[in-house]
């Protein structure tokens, strides 16, 4: 089964995720999403894939949600969509896919369930 995490190395908790997939003898495709953020279509899927809304996976505390105004709640998905894919840091991470199943690994333990 091919496993893909959207990484971030300067954080944590997608490292550790990262360590526990090798520990496993997995060798994922790694997406440094801050280099190679994914597209809309891709962001959406994975958003459908974890069951949850564009806001629930955004950074809140990060300088673009403030300063794009992305707290309004009059804001479309396809906008949240958009603002994320715009700005890749408001992504929150690891996200690893495996298969057709999806999980955010925070804690790191979480991507478990789909391996």
């Amino acid at each position: 089964m091919a496993v893909t995490i959207y990484h971030n190395p300067r954080c944590s908790k997608s490292r550790a995720t990262l360590k526990l997939l090798e520990e496993r003898g997995i060798a994922p495709r790694i997406v440094e999403y801050l280099k190679t953020p994914p597209d809309a279509a891709t962001l959406d899927g994975l958003l459908t894939g974890l069951g949850m809304e564009p806001r629930a996976l955004m950074r809140r505390k990060e300088a673009p949600y403030r300063e794009n105004g992305l707290d309004d709640s009059g804001l479309s998905r396809a906008a949240l969509i958009a603002a994320m894919v715009a700005h890749p840091i408001l992504i929150e991470r690891p996200i690893v896919v495996a298969g057709d199943r999806v999980a955010l690994g925070r804690p790191p333990e979480a991507v478990l369930e789909i391996l």
